[in-house]
């Protein structure tokens, strides 16, 4: 006896979540680019259907093509990768996070005044945030250790000077704090490779 599926449609006649594949394929059926995956459980399709098709289509594949490339085999495509770019330091800040399984932009925010690293620390944070409101426990990528430090102790260690000019950048900061200081999550915080690996998918190659 064939094990009970639950069938998510994101491009489809009608967009949901069904309970047989005569369902599905009826959503689907003459539709170009259809997007659908089939789940175990319905938690797991109600998750999936309140997040991007990206971070679930393809994700059970072993290796993905990126805009930047093939992934090394040692990094898991089904994950998030951040990273920070800042025009002088400090300068006009912006930081923004990539999923792996395609290199599609999933946030970006910015440019803002501040400095590479609160970049960086408020990229993982948005990322885990974002992640527990999809319900999903996937993986984040940093290439910055003070950042991934900084999570460790929830606590933002910058040594900018907070001013008029700050004020908006510290307001953001605290929110980020606070967050860390009052929520968990399952992801795993992963220190992406660069040496091994070149430049974090996530990278403004800007260098």
């Amino acid at each position: 006896m064939s094990k009970k599926r639950f069938y998510v449609v994101w491009n489809g006649l009608r967009p949901g979540i069904y309970h047989t594949w005569e369902e599905c394929q009826a959503q689907i059926k003459g539709v170009k680019q259809a997007l659908y995956k089939s789940f175990p459980s319905l938690a797991e399709a109600e998750r999936a259907y309140s997040a991007p098709p990206n971070m679930y289509i393809g994700a059970d594949k072993k290796e993905q093509s990126t805009e930047k490339g093939k992934l090394p085999q040692a990094v898991e495509c089904c994950s998030l990768a951040v990273d920070a770019a800042c025009s002088g330091n400090p300068g006009m800040m912006e930081y923004r996070g990539v999923y792996l399984g395609n290199g599609e932009e999933i946030f970006h925010f910015g440019p803002i005044y501040g400095t590479n690293n609160i970049g960086e620390f408020l990229a993982i944070v948005h990322a885990l945030a974002l992640l527990k409101k999809k319900g999903s426990n996937m993986p984040v990528y940093s290439d910055s250790r003070n950042a991934l430090l900084w999570i460790r102790q929830k606590s933002c260690k910058t040594k900018l000077e907070r001013t008029e000019k700050t004020e908006e950048l510290f307001k953001m900061i605290e929110r980020a704090e606070n967050w860390l200081r009052n929520n968990t999550y399952a992801n795993d915080l992963r220190k992406w490779d660069t040496a091994n690996w070149g430049e974090i998918p996530a990278d403004f190659g800007r260098k």
